[in-house]
């Protein structure tokens, strides 16, 4: 096959290998589909050649060809029954021939539904929305590895080019697309879904209600995927990357209006109107995606290697060699954004590089939700802060607790029973999300039933790491991995794992100046990558304590107590080990060492003389 021909038309690949399994049953033709495109997807750099829906508007994109999407799993629905085999017939010849469905929205013209030789199969569709609170420099590096090696003559997309319809494109001999499909992808646009002008393709449901993004002002497309293999593997939330072959026929989503067209079984008869209308979107605004083959994404960084860390041994000796002269320079970079405290410092690299990795019964393992308190009302403080924590975390959502976001936003993803579907709240987060809760945004009011579900919402992912999602007659419950940092001027009404106080070295009437002085833009400059790449790499290391190093704390926790047992609690002790497993890993240690156990020591001692100064300063304050 001609260069670059598996990306531009793959389904000449998919049917000339089912053309070969008719004259050989025992040819297997499914699964050599899926390892050719696997072999080709694999080779080096051979991904960075296929487009990407994150990246190039949908009106560059050509039909049918191959391309791939980041993404997460929003919503499952039901299986749905296809013609995976069809016989068609021409009125003018006695001749009939055997075609292939799969991959497929629409058949060919003259299908024989009498047939014997027709088989139905099923698939399954996943709603698929781009990763929620994905930060522009993880969209932006992304994009830079693809552009540049985007060589496909049908597609021509280069960055900030003056858009041209398809007329104008070498199109390599395909047909122009209708004019409808000429227009820029609203999802794009989605401020001007409801200008004058714009007409709702789906009458009762707006653009943004059918994006059905979780979180506000979310830009890029949804994508309805079609899943033929391995439908046990998938989990709600998941982030993939999914290679598949690409339809935006005007058909897909009038399926339920055209049987003799359509691919699709007449099972679907039993929907409702708005089951139907949410279900078959505009392939203009929703298209679909015919998945090939789909990739975990288990650290959404484009600065990690492809492979895991397990299978690229080089890598990790070079990142594990550097990684404490690294941390010693991103310490130094936060307590100038923490206002001088090193102390605050050390406790927010802790919580950046923490992540639940496992569950001990309903206990998450590993989490470290830090309550930054005493943070400044001044010159936005908080929000600054949090501009920081974008730049260095792949995705990140920040969640002002004003009275009125808690009484009026959805943060608990709930089932729409009439359209069949899950309806987005904001804590439907990709795994390894930053959620970054300002409570300095608190104010007097009385909280709604709303706002008092949203904040045991809260507690319940701080607490448990679970979102329970409303199903109205009984909650499911779904396990999360998100990490939440809470910046509040007292202590935070939420419950967390540690509280620090901040101490800033810096005369309030200096803040501004002092501010304005800390580099936060930069989503380029090799520091930053330095940084992102040092916290991804970390929150992947595998961590033991040996009996030896175990023992010698156990001693070290009995003569702690020795003196004063109320000094010491084995919640104390708990926090204490986690402070050292989170040390040893920010300092690319995958054991405890004697040392670092003293250090996380002297941390907590302290942490808590300064936490009990300040209550003795305040005495309301815990």
């Amino acid at each position: 096959m001609a260069t670059h021909e598996w990306i531009n038309n793959p389904l000449a690949v998919v049917e000339e290998m089912f053309a070969a399994s008719q004259d050989n049953p025992n040819f297997g033709w499914e699964k050599k589909v899926i390892q050719y495109f696997k072999d080709h997807i694999q080779e080096t750099d051979a991904h960075t050649w296929v487009p990407s829906m994150n990246d190039v508007p949908l009106h560059y994109l050509k039909p049918d060809s191959l391309v791939k999407f980041r993404c997460l799993i929003q919503d499952m629905f039901d299986p749905e029954f296809y013609m995976g085999v069809y016989e068609t017939s021409d009125p003018s010849s006695p001749a009939k021939v055997l075609r292939c469905g799969k991959y497929k929205d629409v058949a060919e013209c003259g299908v024989d539904l009498n047939s014997k030789n027709n088989v139905a199969s099923e698939r399954q569709t996943f709603y698929c929305v781009p990763v929620p609170g994905e930060n522009s420099w993880v969209k932006n590096g992304y994009a830079d590895q693809n552009q540049s090696r985007v060589i496909l003559p049908s597609t021509s997309y280069v960055a900030n080019r003056q858009k041209r319809s398809y007329e104008d494109d070498d199109m390599d001999g395909m047909d122009a697309q209708p004019q409808k499909q000429r227009e820029p992808h609203p999802g794009l646009h989605i401020e001007q879904s409801g200008t004058e002008g714009n007409s709702n393709p789906i009458p009762g449901v707006s653009h943004l209600d059918l994006l059905n993004f979780p979180l506000p002002d979310e830009k890029g497309p949804s994508c309805l995927i079609k899943v033929y293999e391995d439908l046990e593997s998938f989990k709600l939330n998941d982030i993939l990357e999914v290679y598949g072959i690409l339809s935006v026929s005007s058909a897909a989503s009038a399926v339920a209006e055209d049987k003799e067209t359509s691919l699709l079984d007449d099972l679907d008869s039993d929907m409702t109107a708005n089951e139907k209308r949410v279900h078959n979107p505009p392939a203009s605004l929703v298209p679909r995606l015919h998945m090939i083959y789909a990739k975990p994404v288990e650290q959404n960084n484009p600065l990690l290697p492809r492979t895991t860390l397990q299978d690229n041994q080089s890598f990790v000796s070079a990142t594990l060699a550097e990684m404490a002269s690294v941390r010693e320079e991103f310490l130094t970079y936060l307590t100038h954004v923490l206002l001088g405290d090193s102390l605050a410092a050390e406790y927010l690299i802790l919580h950046l590089v923490s992540t639940v990795y496992a569950r001990r019964d309903v206990l998450p393992l590993g989490k470290f939700t830090l309550n930054l308190s005493g943070c400044p009302t001044i010159s936005s403080y908080t929000e600054r802060l949090y501009k920081v924590i974008q730049q260095l975390v792949p995705s990140s959502f920040y969640l002002g607790m004003s009275l009125s976001n808690m009484n009026q936003t959805r943060l608990v993803p709930k089932k729409d029973y009439c359209a069949n579907r899950l309806v987005s709240g904001a804590l439907q987060l990709a795994k390894n999300t930053s959620l970054f809760i300002d409570e300095t945004q608190l104010e007097q009011g009385q909280l709604d039933t709303t706002g008092v579900r949203n904040v045991t919402a809260l507690g319940n992912v701080i607490t448990w790491q679970k979102v329970d999602y409303d199903f109205n007659y009984h909650q499911m419950e779904f396990p999360c991995n998100i990490n939440v940092l809470v910046a509040s001027e007292g202590r935070s009404l939420l419950p967390s794992d540690c509280q620090i106080h901040l101490q800033p070295q810096v005369a309030s009437d200096r803040t501004e100046e002092y501010l304005s002085s800390i580099p936060v833009y930069a989503h380029n400059s090799s520091q930053f990558n330095k940084f992102r790449l040092y916290l991804s790499v970390a929150r992947q290391l595998d961590y033991s304590i040996s009996d030896q190093v175990s023992k010698s704390v156990e001693d070290d926790f009995v003569e702690m107590r020795k003196d004063d047992p109320q000094s010491i609690s084995a919640e104390d002790l708990h926090r204490m080990l986690v402070v050292a497993r989170l040390l040893s890993l920010s300092l690319g240690h995958t054991s405890l060492s004697r040392d670092t156990w003293q250090r996380a020591k002297h941390l907590e001692i302290q942490r808590s003389y300064r936490m009990e100064q300040h209550k003795s300063v305040n005495g309301k304050e815990p």
